[in-house]
Parts: C-alpha cells; structure tokens; sequence
C-alpha cells in the first residue's frame, strides 16, 4: 500500500504502525517519519501542498485532517487517490481515529495495541487544578480555543483553560488589553506552530503573565505521540502548580 500522509502526527502513527515503507509522500512538517525520512518525498506543507507532486507517487490512500489541510486539497486529492480525512477535537475521538486508521492501512492489531497502551498510559481524566491560556501565535496573539483538541488534552491531564469567558472561536486572538487582565495567569507557550522561546517569556512576564515554554508536540499530536508524551504531560500538571506558588 502506498501511503501519502498530509498530518505530522498520523506520519509518526504510520511509522509506529510497521509501515514506513509504505510512505511515500509526507509534508516538510513531518519530522517524525522513521529512520529513512530523508527517502520519503516532501509533498509540501499542511496548508500549502504540491497536488502534481502527490499525483505522480500515485498513493493508494492519502491521509489528511480538517484541522490541518484545508478542503480544496482534501477534495483535490479524491481525484487520483482515496483520502482519509480524521477530525480528532478529543482524546476519546483520537482513540476512535488510531482504530480507524488502523483498519483502512490493514493493520487492525498493531492497531488496537496502540490504542490499549494510550489508554492504559492515560488513565481517566485527572479532576481540573488550576487553569492556563495556551498560545500557539505571536502577532496575533492566539491561543487555543475551547473546541480542541488540545484544550481537551489540558483537561485530561487536569489543566483547565483560562481563556476568557465569551471568547469564541477554535484559535481566537486575545488583545493586549485583555491580557493585561489576567495578570497572574500562567500562559504555555508552545513550541509549535509558532516557535515561543525565552525572549516571549520575558515579554509576558512583563505585563504580569506566568509565561512557561511548552513542548507543542505533546499537546497538540494525536497518534502514537500520545504515548510517547505521556510522562511530559504529567510532569507540566507539577510545572503549573509549581509556576502558580
């Protein structure tokens, strides 16, 4: 089976599946591709693909997300190519998606001992202590909305969301007038999709904010990183409470 993936996460998922050799195309944003990453065609980015070039590795199933790709692509790629489109936007929806992709790729037990493992790992939901803003962009400033998945790992590794009441939207912008109302807030900064370092640390720090760097790949990445970031994502609940004393 030729494989072409569109979503960081599902490559690394692809790769823990015993597929590696089966990918043929990933974007320039799948870093965690198997030892031979080099080997594997870069098709683009997630929001900006090359269709000619996915096109000619001539993929049996194209892999994408409605959080990352967008539906002109998705719909592009039906064309020459079946496309699996996952919307994980909670941890329980990320456990169906690894069964799911399992099952297209034929690989239903390597599959349902991933998601066994995850789930084992995870335990069930910690009660909320505390809460944070999360930011994944600077200039905007925006931060992860309430209907994500990442607001949903926050909550299971008990870390509410201290994003304002009455904010909507999926990655809403806050102001600077609004955050210099939450003097006192921790804010994780995220590793990705915008790269937060220590000089945004100390910007924050400066208008009253808890600023802590955060490892985005943790947060953000569904598959078998789930598993992998476990223990990180234990330690952050210790960080945060530390960071609020």
């Amino acid at each position: 089976m030729r494989i072409v993936s569109l979503v960081p996460s599902w490559t690394e998922y692809v790769v823990d599946l015993g597929l590696a050799s089966g990918l043929v195309g990933r974007t320039k944003f799948c870093v965690r591709a198997g030892n031979q990453a080099e080997g594997i065609p870069i098709i683009g980015g997630t929001k900006r693909i090359h269709l000619e070039r996915i096109e000619k590795l001539k993929p049996d199933i194209v892999i994408a997300s409605k959080e990352e790709n967008t539906r002109e692509d998705v719909e592009a790629c039906r064309a020459f190519a079946d496309v699996l489109v996952t919307d994980v936007r909670s941890v329980e929806s990320a456990f169906d998606a690894l069964d799911c992709i399992g099952e297209v790729l034929e690989k239903r037990a390597a599959a349902n001992t991933w998601r066994s493992e995850i789930e084992k790992a995870w335990g069930e939901p910690r009660p909320l202590n505390g809460e944070a803003l999360y930011a994944i962009w600077q200039n905007p400033f925006m931060v992860a909305g309430r209907d994500t998945f990442i607001n949903a790992v926050m909550n299971w590794w008990g870390i509410g969301n201290a994003l304002p009441e009455g904010t909507v939207g999926r990655y809403p912008e806050l102001s600077e007038r609004q955050l210099h109302g939450m003097i006192g807030i921790p804010v994780m900064l995220s590793s990705e999709p915008y790269p937060f370092n220590r000089k945004h640390c100390s910007h924050f720090a400066s208008i009253g904010l808890r600023p802590i760097l955060v490892d985005g790949e943790s947060f953000s990445w569904y598959g078998s990183r789930m598993l992998h970031a476990k223990e990180y994502l234990s330690s952050m609940r210790q960080a945060l409470d530390d960071l609020s004393h």
